[in-house]
């Protein structure tokens, strides 16, 4: 448009072989062709302003993902070094459970696994002042009686969840 409009200019300057009104519509032309060029350069401001907008969007949130991302790798090495304590304190016991396995006789420790698998991981439970904390239930007074009648070595077991009764000082008997 600016090299169309200059060289209308020169035309109308030289003015050469030119009638008044080809002078007057060439004019006519130039002053359309610099509203035209006014309207245009508005759009361009236009334009360029909402992309400074919108490039101040994208580095704000790029740098809310880089933060959420920076969040995400922190919770991914926590969770990882959980794990791996998990895993170091799950090979500990098990090494400790083998080695109480090997002192315990064959038959209650086939037992001990059969309710462990049934009871959903528990297949002992301690008998705490008459209560057996697998189920949470009060032993009645005949149950109670015939535990503490039990002889020291003998598996006692829940009438209520059939878990072993593990007797300590604390059973109340």
């Amino acid at each position: 448009m600016r090299q169309r409009a200059a060289r209308d200019q020169q035309r109308l300057d030289t003015g050469v072989g030119m009638s008044a009104k080809d002078l007057e519509n060439l004019q006519r032309e130039i002053v359309s062709l610099a509203k035209r060029q006014g309207d245009l350069e508005d759009v361009v401001l236009e334009v360029m302003e909402r992309r400074e907008s919108a490039q101040e969007r994208v580095t704000e949130l790029t740098g809310r993902v880089e933060s959420v991302q920076a969040k995400v790798a922190d919770a991914g090495a926590r969770r990882d070094a959980a794990f791996a304590e998990i895993d170091t304190e799950a090979a500990s016991v098990t090494k400790q459970r083998e080695i109480v396995a090997g002192s315990v006789p064959a038959d209650l420790l086939k037992l001990y696994d059969k309710l462990r698998v049934k009871e959903g991981g528990v297949g002992a439970a301690r008998l705490y002042q008459r209560r057996c904390e697998g189920c949470r239930v009060e032993l009645d007074i005949t149950a109670f009686n015939e535990v503490r009648a039990a002889a020291a070595d003998a598996v006692v077991r829940c009438e209520n969840c059939t878990r072993i009764l593990v007797r300590t000082s604390e059973s109340g008997l």
